[in-house]
């Protein structure tokens, strides 16, 4: 490893052994970079500085200049106000605005380490991702800060931008001069990104100032292939890292432009698309079929890139998607444990009811339990590896996902003889709905706070619309009525939004074996009753 800038260690004194590590691969002559490198720095140095960077809802727009400008002030007040040092980790909260993107890009360009999290997490899971990565600086939306100071996290300084207050963030005096990179090393960590275990525990993904490039330099320059002129948009949070990637990341990279939407649905994107003249678009096949249903009267004749992730791309979502625009969808899987995705295909490389094949820089495998490859045409677990790794904050399930030098993402795949890669399902208890990544045991602790809750089991069942729905399957105290929405509105208070079940059923017990094992193959293939 190259000799860090970091002058909090955290977070490399926390990367896994490196007997633990994933091979990593450099294998295009654009991934050698050097040993020096911030990431937020290179972004920001793409784009001329009269060159639209960020497009709000209203009609408004940030230039590349004006980026530079705001990013180097916010950087001066996390260094100069809030004492902040390179390694330091720092919370990012908020909507999808030009803001929440600038302070991310300060955070790094002060060679800090940026924690970015949904604004729609609850004080409980706030506590624990800040316990985890030993967070003590935060900058919030104002309109977010109430749940995070909730989550009484000791040691926290919360600053709020975007209010009125006289010490915003924005409003508090900086130096109206160029903030200096650190020059951090290429493989200091710049980001923890949290992804839900199946054990309901998040884990920490920690990614290096390269990953941030190569991400851009794989994915989006040799499959997405963007263009100056592009304008990105999308519904994936800069709390995803495929929202990250597709709104903040490639666009920079690109010299493009993005439109920030803090509603992003299919009734907003629709229009917005118009409005803005969109040309790339990221979101999840839900919406996509969700927006087929209401397209007459938008004009969608901007948009050449639409990408797919988050979850199964259906082959009849992707047919009727060309029929009513004739644009073909980029699917992709990609992984928070690596950044963004590694297996997809563009253009006349598509193949409907595929994932597709191997991102230039990346290779992939389909193997058995015991890492030995399958031979083509059977089922297995999708093994992968290229310029990005795993690497977890300080989590033994690393030696869960990193076996024999590869990454192995949880998912059954088939090779097909051609070399296209075709999902089967998902390996574990992750339950994807509408592209959100629901941990049925991470739910189930949350219900099991409540008063009236014995035992629950949640797991996902099929749905047309949504790819998956979460059903809480939910033993009562005695006595305790069998209402579903006084549990709802419990976990709304515990846990993001999207985590609480579609469905709840009532049962006197969970099934089980003999000896007391939760059968949960039984509830994910039950009806009503198991």
């Amino acid at each position: 490893m190259n000799v860090s800038a970091h002058v909090d260690t955290f977070t490399r004194d926390h990367l896994p052994p490196p007997d633990e590590w994933p091979e990593l691969r450099f294998d295009l002559a654009e991934l050698r970079y050097p040993e020096r490198l911030n990431c937020a720095a290179e972004l920001l140095g793409r784009g001329d500085t009269d060159r639209p960077v960020f497009h709000t809802p209203d009609g408004s727009s940030w230039t590349y200049g004006v980026l530079r400008a705001r990013v180097d002030r916010i950087a001066h007040v996390l260094t100069r106000e809030l004492g902040v040092v390179p390694g330091n980790r720092v919370l990012l909260r908020g909507p999808t605005t030009p803001w929440l993107a600038a302070c991310w890009l300060a955070v790094l360009k002060a060679g800090a380490v940026a924690v970015t999290v949904l604004a729609q997490q609850r004080p409980h899971e706030l506590a624990t991702m800040c316990e985890m990565a030993r967070v003590r600086h935060a900058l919030c939306d104002v309109r977010a800060v109430d749940d995070l100071a909730k989550a009484g996290i000791p040691g926290l300084r919360i600053l709020a931008y975007g209010g009125e207050a006289p010490d915003d963030l924005l409003r508090r005096p900086a130096p109206d001069t160029p903030f200096p990179a650190v020059g951090t090393a290429a493989d200091d960590v710049a980001l923890i990104a949290f992804t839900s275990g199946t054990t309901g525990r998040p884990k920490g993904c920690m990614h290096f100032h390269r990953d941030v490039l190569a991400v851009a330099d794989t994915f989006s320059a040799h499959v997405l292939r963007p263009r100056p002129d592009d304008v990105f948009t999308g519904s994936p949070p800069l709390g995803f890292t495929f929202g990250l990637g597709g709104l903040v990341i490639f666009p920079l990279r690109a010299g493009a432009s993005a439109l920030l939407l803090e509603q992003a649905g299919p009734r907003q994107l629709l229009p917005a698309i118009a409005g803005h003249r969109v040309s790339v678009l990221f979101t999840a096949p839900t919406a996509y079929r969700a927006m087929l249903e209401a397209m007459d009267g938008h004009d969608l004749s901007s948009l050449r890139r639409c990408v797919s992730a988050g979850e199964n791309l259906p082959a009849a979502t992707w047919r009727a998607w060309h029929e009513r625009t004739g644009l073909r969808i980029i699917n992709g899987i990609g992984a928070t444990e690596l950044l963004h995705i590694f297996v997809s295909a563009a253009d006349e490389r598509i193949r409907p009811g595929t994932t597709g094949v191997p991102v230039p820089g990346w290779q992939a495998r389909v193997q058995d339990a015991y890492g030995e490859p399958v031979p083509d045409g059977e089922p297995g677990l999708l093994a992968v590896r290229g310029p990005v790794g795993c690497r977890y904050l300080a989590d033994p399930r690393q030696r869960e996902y990193v076996r024999g030098g590869w990454n192995v993402t949880g998912d059954t795949y088939v090779r097909e003889s051609d070399g296209y890669f075709r999902y089967v399902a998902r390996a574990d208890d992750m339950i994807i709905s509408a592209g959100y990544n629901i941990a049925g045991p991470e739910v189930e602790d949350a219900l099991l706070r409540h008063p009236d809750v014995v035992e629950t089991a949640v797991v996902g069942r099929p749905d047309e619309v949504r790819g998956q729905v979460a059903v809480a399957y939910t033993v009562l105290r005695d006595g305790a009525p069998r209402d579903p929405e006084p549990l709802r509105a419990f976990l709304k208070a515990e846990l993001a939004p999207y985590k609480c079940p579609r469905e709840f059923v009532f049962l006197d017990a969970l099934p089980r074996t003999a000896t007391g094992k939760l059968q949960r193959f039984r509830l994910r293939t039950a009806g009503d009753r198991p």
